[in-house]
């Protein structure tokens, strides 16, 4: 490939990034124009992914109870079992796309909150106010930033949990037969601590999340 041929291609991608900042700074400058700023837009967002990982906690328990009915059966319709599993797998795996896509959403809005607040230090003319706003600055970002670590910890957490259960209904759909049940039961402790774990690291962003928004709500 010709250096000519290249460059068209990153002045293309460098376009596409501009576009998509300007549309971001467009909808957040349209949102304050009716009276919605940063900071009400950034609480819902966090309410949004806090409320998606609970709903992916739900599902993951779903597929687990799922997972462990079908490792009990001995002689039934195995392909029927295998239908079950697969379905709960793309729920889980769905799930888990929302709380990350919610996730960036909330880092996004974030991003230009404090960048705004950050600016608008420069325009105070009492320094005793500058300091004042400053320090809520800080105390903001730092529990921002705690919740988005806890998001995060409960986001990694679950692609190991959706890497095992892929495994385990890939290895039932190509081997529809009892002995495969069988092998199955020894994977399922091992995934009911996978999951078990995520719950956890779930429960806790969530707390984060409920604690930031009354933080928020308080100011």
């Amino acid at each position: 490939m010709t250096k000519n041929s290249v460059l068209p291609r990153y002045a293309l991608l460098i376009g596409l990034v501009l576009a998509l900042v300007g549309c971001t700074k467009t909808y957040y400058a349209a949102m304050e124009k009716v009276g919605v700023h940063k900071r009400d837009i950034l609480v819902d967002r966090v309410a949004e992914a806090r409320d998606s990982q609970a709903e992916a906690q739900e599902q993951f328990r779903s597929a687990l109870e799922q997972f462990g009915s079908v490792v009990k059966l001995e002689q039934t319709d195995l392909k029927r079992a295998y239908d079950r599993l697969a379905a709960e797998y793309e729920d889980c795996s769905g799930a888990a796309q929302q709380v990350s896509e919610r996730i960036r959403k909330v880092e996004s809005v974030a991003e230009a909150l404090f960048d705004e607040w950050e600016d608008e230090l420069d325009q105070y003319q009492s320094r005793k106010l500058r300091r004042a706003s400053e320090e809520q600055l800080r105390q903001t970002r730092r529990h921002y930033e705690q919740m988005l670590r806890s998001m995060l910890r409960a986001e990694k957490s679950m692609q190991p949990v959706l890497m095992g259960l892929h495994d385990n209904v890939l290895f039932l759909k190509h081997n529809l037969n009892a002995q495969a049940i069988g092998s199955l039961r020894a994977e399922f402790s091992g995934l009911q601590q996978d999951i078990d774990g995520l719950i956890r690291q779930m429960n806790a962003a969530i707390e984060d999340s409920n604690r930031f928004i009354a933080a928020m709500e308080q100011k």
